[in-house]
């Protein structure tokens, strides 16, 4: 084990599984975000809860990918189920380091969700 608990292979597949449910949804022209607890349940390579640590982890590892693609920070439709329905801190911490401005949080949940949107549009 290597990968957070499992094996690099899986953990590639699992990733492989995570970026699939956020890509489908950044297409879909309805509902484009997803619970935590939702998008624990979707995944079938590994289980997770949607407070495991192992999920901050596979988030990053796809916002990373994903944004180092041009695609942006694809886990911007991954927010709480209640309350602020927003992308938890670590969203925010990565974006920080991927260079984005999060002195408002909202303004740049917002861009950034767009982006994404607009770069999964013309992907089929």
């Amino acid at each position: 084990m290597d990968a957070h608990g499992y094996t690099q292979d899986v953990w590639d597949l699992a990733k492989g599984e995570g970026k699939r449910i956020l890509s489908a949804r950044a297409k879909a022209r309805l509902q484009k975000t997803i619970a935590y607890s939702e998008f624990v349940n979707q995944l079938t390579t590994i289980r997770l809860e949607p407070r495991d640590i192992r999920l901050a982890y596979l988030l990053e590892d796809i916002s990373i990918e994903e944004d180092s693609a041009g695609r942006g920070m694809l886990t911007v439709l991954v927010v709480h189920k209640s309350g602020d329905m927003k992308p938890g801190p670590g969203f925010f911490d990565l974006a920080t380091k991927l260079g984005r401005d999060t002195s408002d949080k909202i303004d740049c949940w917002v861009k950034e969700f767009n982006f994404v949107v607009d770069a999964w549009k013309s992907i089929t």
